[in-house]
């Protein structure tokens, strides 16, 4: 005995007929895509050559996206990889609650503090007191707003404090030996 097949256009009615994607009219991309998948299936082994031959036909013959959905439900690519669903306008597969979040912007004085720092030692020092007064300003900047940076500022300010410190000493070691010569 033979069991009606949904594809041969027999048997119950099926969940999505009747629905809005189903009764889309289908497009000629739409029916090579599920001759695609019968021949996959035929290739794997799943269908018969005559089988085949049937639905690849009632395939260029469908009106519907529900009847190519029919020809190839039982499949494994089913119908998902048969028809092109296309989102609605708006649709975000993520809600933005789980999505991460943004990542805060890095204070742009912080970076200052940071390049003045480092080049103390290229400069001899002249860039200290720039990358003091920058990293107090940001590391205040930063205490105020949601920006990113502390680290950057406070590395700026530290390397500036050691060239201020380090001149102030050469200054006063200098007025010492002025001093102690005259």
């Amino acid at each position: 005995m033979s069991y009606p097949t949904p594809w041969q256009g027999q048997g119950p009615q099926q969940p999505w007929q009747g629905h809005g994607g189903a009764s889309m009219l289908a497009a000629t991309a739409d029916r090579e895509r599920t001759v695609d998948v019968l021949r996959a299936g035929f290739a794997e082994g799943r269908l018969r050559e005559d089988e085949l031959e049937k639905r690849v036909a009632r395939a260029y013959d469908a009106r519907t996206v529900g009847e190519l959905m029919l020809l190839v439900a039982d499949l494994p690519q089913g119908p998902q990889t048969a028809v092109v669903q296309v989102p609605p306008p708006g649709f975000r597969p993520v809600p933005p609650t789980f999505l991460p979040a943004p990542l805060p912007p890095t204070n742009g004085k912080a970076v200052g503090a940071l390049v003045c720092g480092l080049l103390i030692v290229p400069t001899l020092g002249l860039t200290g007191i720039p990358a003091v007064i920058l990293g107090h300003t940001a590391r205040a900047e930063i205490r105020r707003s949601d920006e990113v940076g502390d680290g950057l500022a406070l590395t700026g300010l530290v390397l500036g404090w050691l060239a201020v410190s380090a001149w102030s000493l050469f200054l006063m070691l200098l007025v010492v030996a002025g001093a102690s010569s005259a």
